[in-house]
Order: C-alpha cells, then structure tokens, then sequence
C-alpha cells in the first residue's frame, strides 16, 4: 500500500472521508507535518524524502515542478491531481482504491495530471489497470 501526502489546499471533506473508508490508508497532510505555506518544490522535496504520494488540487504549477524532478533524476514518488468537480464519493473511493491497490515505488517518477479520479471517466495504465484518458501523459 502507498503512502500518501494530501497538499495544503486539497479538499478536508476527500481526506476525512478517506480515512473513514480505509483507517489503514497511511496520509498525512501538509498542515500535519509543519509544510504550511511551503512553496511546491519544498511540498514535493518532503514527499519523496518520506516516499510519499502526493494528493492535489492544484493543476497549473505542481505538475511543471514534478516533471523537473523527473528531468532532474531526483526522486518522486508521484502526484495524483484530482480534480475539484470530481463528487466527493467518487474521488474518496478511487484514492481508496488508488492506495490499496499500488505497491510503494509503483508511482515513482509519474506526475498524473487528472489521475485516478474519476476511474470510471479517465485512465492511464498501469500492473492492468487503467486510470486515465485525456490526451495527456500516460494517455493512449
């Protein structure tokens, strides 16, 4: 099972309800471990010296400073973008599933822009599973 790390404005309501689903699921967020305010490179810096899997909202800049992780050959262990007019339910059950279901490293190295959330509308594949399909990386 992964790790995950949920981003300082990612939605509380999608934490709880993750942790209420699966108490087993091993997240912490940003405010939990004194990243407060921490710029994006700091956020991702934390979560792959703790070998986290990043959860987030913010789709215009984290995803540039993952890649430039990647490019730079330093660790990541990924990002999960999901995204805010996902339902509740749906993103609760699919980062569940998302975490249950991935072994640690499995993520290293792949920032996901829309990831995981909705499985039952994106994709990208991955050990026979498919989680996303909109256009870009990891799509096709």
């Amino acid at each position: 099972m992964i790790r995950l790390l949920a981003d300082e404005n990612f939605n509380n309501n999608i934490v709880r309800g993750v942790r209420l689903r699966e108490p087993g699921i091993d997240l912490v967020r940003i405010q939990d471990v004194g990243l407060s305010g921490a710029d994006d490179p700091s956020v991702l810096e934390w979560a792959a010296e703790h070998q986290r899997v990043l959860l987030t909202h913010d789709v215009a800049t984290i995803t540039a400073f993952a890649y430039e992780r990647v490019r730079a050959s330093k660790p990541m262990p990924g990002v999960f973008e999901i995204c805010l007019r996902v339902a509740l339910r749906s993103a609760i059950d699919d980062i569940v599933l998302l975490a249950t279901c991935s072994e640690d490293g499995e993520w290293e190295g792949q920032p996901l822009p829309t990831a995981a959330v909705n499985l039952r509308s994106r994709h990208v594949t991955t050990r026979g599973y498919r989680f996303r399909a909109d256009g870009g990386p990891g799509s096709g």
